[in-house]
């Protein structure tokens, strides 16, 4: 079986987020990190390269692998922020009142935050624990 290659990394959060070019794309990072932290009392941590991970579980796939991954989190890529939150895909009656958003398999993806509805993606978030 092939070796996960995203794992928690010893890096700086705040050094990463500096490091994004545009200046209100560092800003919204700073405001998810903080709804994320808030919502699991966990700091966050590099997964990887570019994954900004809250807390620690270990996931048992039907198959009988298991591995370590961040209970919730999120990247903050070229063209949009995906987060990954259980369950934020299914909650339906509130992505409804949440804005510009698109959805992936297991991800939510928001291009800015100017462009959502913060006390929505707040319990989105929140939701995600419960998950």
């Amino acid at each position: 079986m092939a070796e996960l290659k995203t794992k928690k990394t010893q890096l700086s959060v705040t050094a990463f987020i500096k490091q994004i070019p545009e200046e209100q794309k560092q800003k919204d990072a700073l405001v998810i990190m903080d709804l994320m932290e808030k919502a699991t009392k966990a700091k966050g941590k590099i997964w990887g390269t570019s994954i900004i991970g809250f807390g620690d579980r270990r996931l048992k796939y039907e198959s009988g692998r298991e591995l370590d991954w961040f209970i919730m989190g999120f990247s903050p890529r070229k063209q949009n922020f995906a987060m990954y939150i259980t369950g934020a895909v299914k909650q339906e009656s509130l992505l409804k009142k949440l804005g510009k958003y698109k959805t992936g398999k297991c991800c939510l993806y928001i291009n800015k935050l100017t462009e959502v509805n913060m006390p929505v993606l707040n319990e989105i978030i929140v939701n995600g624990l419960a998950k």
